[in-house]
């Protein structure tokens, strides 16, 4: 498989609606960050689906280094 590439160094701020479904890019070559744009094809990669539980502010991982995808749990730092 192909390693992932940092798509940045910070997590992306993005507002979610209850009930909606987005998918977070996990190769990081995505052009529509944090979200997949079909990028990842002949990578070996798949996007995350993930089904926001309450409308508000969630910071997806740019790095793709985390642990808890799609969210940022702070391995940029490390």
């Amino acid at each position: 498989m192909t390693q992932a590439i940092r798509a940045g160094e910070r997590p992306i701020q993005v507002e979610v609606e209850a009930g909606k479904t987005y998918f977070w890019c996990s190769c990081g070559r995505s052009t529509r960050q944090p979200f997949c744009d079909g990028a990842h094809k002949d990578t070996g990669f798949t996007p995350l689906k993930y089904i926001a539980e309450e409308s508000g502010t969630v910071f997806f991982c740019a790095c793709k280094q985390t642990n808890a995808a799609p969210r940022c749990d702070g391995s940029h730092n490390g």
